[in-house]
């Protein structure tokens, strides 16, 4: 019978042991940290945030200002130069020149095609009525992160033109498939939405 209490209590101090141990996060904290680090990043880089009703009674970002909309799914965008020419539709292919920033790690990532004079990624992109989607059919986005393209990406399409140079600030819920899983947030600055 002592054999068996000590083998208990050992147990529960093996256990007790472990538990202090854990050093996991929870999902709600991660998403804690994921807003921490947009707030901070939106200071840091002076970021003027205006409401998705005052962006759309015009549609247009203050550049002068580093103004960004901020839509309710988290995602903040700022149209720096709406383009020229064709609008995106529905089955048209769309070459983009991009550069990623990890906002968690406060660095620019591998997959940047920002500086690669031959090097594109390339997506088709699909509208049916409400529904919008894009798949990757070439380019380091699909190499790192699979086909689907982030669905903060295609936020911007229904308010540009060919040639346009978008900056975004994506959560994780809105990204690509690591975003999700790390629960990372990231910026983007992309210099060209090109239609092809």
């Amino acid at each position: 019978m002592k054999k068996l209490a000590l083998l208990f209590i050992n147990l529960l101090c093996i256990a007790a042991l472990f538990q202090a141990c854990d050093n996991t996060k929870t999902y709600a904290d991660m998403l804690s940290d994921e807003k921490k680090a947009v707030s901070e990043y939106i200071k840091d880089n002076n970021i003027k945030v205006i409401s998705q009703d005052e962006f759309e009674k015009d549609t247009i970002t203050n550049v002068d200002e580093n103004e960004y909309v901020g839509f309710s799914n988290g995602v903040y965008m700022q149209i720096v130069n709406r383009g020229e020419g064709d609008t995106v539709k529905t089955r048209d292919q769309i070459l983009v020149r991009f550069m990623e920033y990890d906002i968690m790690q406060k660095d620019t990532t591998i997959v940047s095609n920002y500086n690669a004079d031959n090097w594109v990624d390339v997506f088709n992109y699909t509208s049916t009525g409400t529904s919008v989607s894009g798949t990757f059919i070439d380019g380091s986005m699909s190499q790192y992160y699979g086909p689907n393209v982030p669905s903060g990406w295609l936020i911007p399409l229904k308010y540009i033109k060919n040639n346009a140079h978008v900056k975004l600030i994506v959560p994780s819920k809105m990204g690509h498939t690591n975003a999700s899983r790390y629960v990372y947030p990231y910026f983007y600055d992309i210099l060209k939405f090109q239609i092809y």
